[in-house]
């Protein structure tokens, strides 16, 4: 099924949520990404039908479902916090949705059989929730709203509560199954490897309104502001003025450091940004054939285990890079040695 959402507004006592206008597509996987605080929860809460809008319409399909309750709306809800009955067993907690809609015995049990295989919890089926790994959780909630065949999907930061590795494992499993359901879902989460890897279309949400919408490539490479810049991973933030043009290349002077972009952008001034995964370290200048190559001084460094996040000032300007730690040790990088940053005109984003 389809949503769309039209002018949806709502006003609680310390927060509002503002003016949303979306298209979910047919089977689309769309994720609304935003920091703490941003709404999502409560955006995710009206589509389901736990509020009603001050204003605005929600459309499944051609049905204007706005003031039907959640039980009307043919919707998978999955909480943060998961909600499994802690009294029941997996099987019981994935059963419970089929027997409030009324379904016999015979049929219960062929359906529950099937997602627990579906959802790889079929030797975990007479295990209570307390014993149960934090992903297997996940799991059996995720189990519990599929089992009633919903339209929508609706996920709250599904993944949050979990470690890194169960993360990664659950994304997959995630884009498989929707691979083979093909249900339209939508998910809200903070993390931003999550939000590429599953979404085909995403949302960038803050305090309330939706600041930007498109592809992840659109989105987490072609931000339209610095908020969203600074929030999908553009470190490297600059206020400055176009001072040539060659059709679509320019030249922006970011105080005495001039930097080659690709824009269309017509104004004079602007903001540069660009990614630390973006440029490279370099212990000589003639390695490089990229547009963009400024000398500078490592200033500081953090190792994160794999990666190193590198600061090198450029004259009055300090730009962040990232670097494997490899790299970092074979090279002898060391705070105060002067190195070479390059990077591509196609990597810098002019706002």
């Amino acid at each position: 099924m389809s949503i769309k959402i039209e002018n949806l507004s709502k006003k609680w006592v310390n927060f509002a949520i503002k003016n949303i206008n979306l298209e979910i597509n047919r089977g689309e996987y769309f994720v609304i990404l935003g920091p703490t605080g941003a709404g999502k929860t409560l955006l995710l809460e009206l589509i389901a039908g736990f509020y009603t809008p001050d204003t605005g319409k929600i459309i499944i399909d051609t049905v204007d479902v706005t003031s039907f309750p959640p039980e009307k709306r043919r919707l998978g809800y999955v909480p943060q916090n998961y909600m499994l009955f802690p009294h029941m067993t997996v099987e019981e907690n994935v059963e419970f949705g089929l027997k409030m809609h009324g379904f016999s015995r015979l049929k219960r049990k062929k359906m529950v059989d099937e997602v627990l295989e579906l959802a790889g919890l079929s030797k975990l089926r007479s295990r209570l929730p307390e014993t149960l790994s934090g992903g297997e959780k996940q799991k059996t909630a995720l189990a519990r709203a599929l089992i009633i065949k919903p339209k929508i999907l609706l996920l709250d930061e599904p993944l949050s509560a979990l470690d890194v590795n169960t993360q990664k494992k659950l994304r997959e499993e995630l884009k498989k199954l929707h691979e083979n359901l093909n249900i339209t879902t939508i998910h809200v989460t903070h993390n931003h490897s999550e939000a590429y890897f599953l979404a085909e279309k995403l949302a960038i949400m803050k305090d309330g309104t939706i600041i930007q919408k498109g592809s992840p490539d659109e989105v987490f490479y072609k931000p339209k502001n610095n908020f969203v810049a600074s929030f999908v991973g553009f470190e490297n933030l600059f206020d400055g003025k176009i001072v040539e043009r060659h059709g679509n290349l320019v030249v922006v002077d970011i105080g005495n450091i001039k930097v080659e972009a690709v824009t269309s952008l017509e104004a004079e001034k602007c903001t540069l940004g660009v990614r630390p995964d973006d440029i490279i370290i370099l212990e000589s200048p003639s390695k490089s054939s990229m547009r963009n190559l400024l000398k500078g001084k490592i200033s500081n460094f953090i190792s994160m285990g794999s990666i190193v996040n590198l600061t090198v000032k450029v004259k009055e300007k300090s730009f962040m890079v990232l670097i494997t730690k490899r790299s970092f040790e074979e090279m002898n990088l060391q705070k105060g040695k002067e190195v070479y940053i390059a990077f591509k005109a196609s990597s810098v984003h002019v706002m």
